[in-house]
């Protein structure tokens, strides 16, 4: 069944390990958004936007040390939008049919006439030029159900050996979009990414690890099993310590859960309405001199379209420059009202937030894992966190609680297990507070999108109670 009759479809175990599935050619995207350009302009629009969305997954879930789930799943999206007298409004269909593409538009101009006029709303964009980036790995998109369980039982068979419990999940995919508009631009982009997750139980202590790349090849299902394992046996027997303020030692997932949370305090439009944790504070001192962070959608460990939601070409942007704040993201509107060029960090429109950058790279050092611990005379060593929720905006003061390995450091070694903490911490002093770090690694958590951050040991940390766990 193809696309453009059927756009979802949902395969079993069985059949997924027969299908091998390929993603639409460009031409067939290009004719796509074609179609939608020429059929909206036949009926009188002018301003006429198309994104379509192909994605094909596949994921295998397991638990109890064996695989209880595995799917696969093909959909394709087009999304119109038209604009005329400073309204606009989207619509989406499944299906590639003119007369459902035809519908599409229709409903769009329909939206769009109940819309209230947006004075900062800007005619569509024209043709623009693209930076080149190639992330689609042909030996992930080729991954098989047999490869992925294959993986699976090595790890649940350590599990085993170990007397423990495992779960989690390996996931593939590859995706592409297209968009295009009446005024004669065209973008596109694919890639591909595996996912490997996974958790393992010892009595009541449990660990975790995971990795996500846009090459199988980049992650490591065995010897993240090794380590989660490893963290499980360590976790054994906590000893219950009491709150207050620590030096901790956070891994690559834990400071990625945590400093995820400012990507939106860097857009034009938050600092504009007073809702960024900047605000009357950019060009100052606000974090240490060792923190740097950039957008940077063309680092090699990152993944992303070279154009933004507009179809404007995304740029690399510094923001913090030792612990300065320096500059902002803009979409289109938000250059345009602060007379500066946009930085192709906007997202589809119609929107509320504006922009944001996607792509954050903090720079890190140099300092091992074991380097931090066996600097730390009494600190913290934190797996991950979860549950995390703003509690202060403007202090950037976030709550949320440990999980899947903490341990007590002391005398420069991790001694025993501990129970775990609910924390309330500014994520601005934190990063006042790091003493050390180690190589920035593209990495991935539960809480925030993948971004490349290093581990990082800071002072000062405030954890504020013993959680039930």
């Amino acid at each position: 069944m193809s696309p453009s009759r059927k756009s979802s479809k949902m395969v079993s175990a069985k059949a997924a390990s027969k299908v091998q599935q390929q993603l639409m050619g460009e031409r067939e995207l290009r004719g796509i958004v074609d179609t939608v350009l020429r059929l909206a302009k036949s009926i009188g629009v002018a301003e006429t936007e198309v994104h379509v969305d192909e994605n094909i997954s596949a994921l295998t879930r397991f638990a109890n040390n064996g695989i209880h789930q595995n799917v696969a799943e093909h959909t394709l999206n087009v999304s119109v939008r038209t604009q005329a007298h400073q309204r606009t409004a989207r619509a989406t269909t499944n299906r590639t049919d003119e007369d459902s593409l035809r519908a599409a538009i229709e409903a769009s101009l329909s939206l769009a006439r109940s819309q209230p006029k947006n004075p900062n709303l800007l005619l569509v964009p024209g043709k623009q030029r693209y930076r080149r980036v190639n992330r689609f790995v042909k030996q992930t998109a080729a991954l098989t159900p047999e490869d992925r369980a294959r993986a699976v039982r090595r790890a649940c068979d350590l599990a085993i050996k170990k007397g423990q419990t495992a779960a989690g999940m390996f996931s593939s995919a590859q995706a592409q979009s297209a968009m295009g508009n009446s005024r004669g631009l065209f973008a596109a982009y694919r890639d591909t990414h595996a996912v490997f997750s996974i958790t393992m139980q010892e009595g009541s202590a449990a660990s975790w690890a995971k990795e996500n790349a846009a090459s199988v090849a980049d992650v490591h299902p065995q010897q993240l099993a090794e380590r989660a394992s490893d963290k499980a046996h360590r976790a054994t027997d906590p000893r219950e310590l009491e709150p207050g303020r620590y030096t901790v030692i956070f891994e690559p997932a834990a400071v990625l859960d945590l400093v995820g949370f400012l990507f939106y305090d860097f857009a034009a439009t938050a600092l504009r309405d007073k809702r960024s944790c900047f605000n009357e504070r950019m060009g100052k001192q606000v974090l240490g001199k060792n923190i740097r962070i950039e957008d940077d959608v063309y680092h090699p460990l990152q993944l992303g379209a070279s154009f933004d939601g507009e179809g404007i070409p995304r740029q690399r942007v510094l923001l913090v420059d030792q612990g300065v704040p320096k500059n902002l993201v803009y979409s289109r509107a938000s250059a345009n009202i602060a007379k500066v060029k946009p930085t192709g960090h906007g997202f589809m429109l119609p929107n509320e937030y504006g922009e944001a950058p996607m792509n954050l790279v903090f720079s890190g050092g140099k300092a091992s894992l074991n380097e931090m611990i066996a600097s730390t005379e009494r600190g913290l060593l934190v797996t991950r966190l979860w549950y995390i929720r703003e509690v202060d905006p403007y202090e950037k003061i976030m709550t949320g609680m440990t999980r899947d390995g903490l341990f007590l450091v002391e005398n420069g070694q991790v001694t025993s297990a501990a129970r775990n903490f609910r924390f309330n911490q500014s994520i601005l002093e934190m990063l006042r507070n790091v003493e050390m770090m180690g190589p920035a690694v593209r990495a991935t958590g539960e809480e925030a999108f993948e971004m490349v951050v290093p581990a990082m040991k800071v002072r000062d940390f405030h954890f504020s109670e013993v959680t039930k766990f």
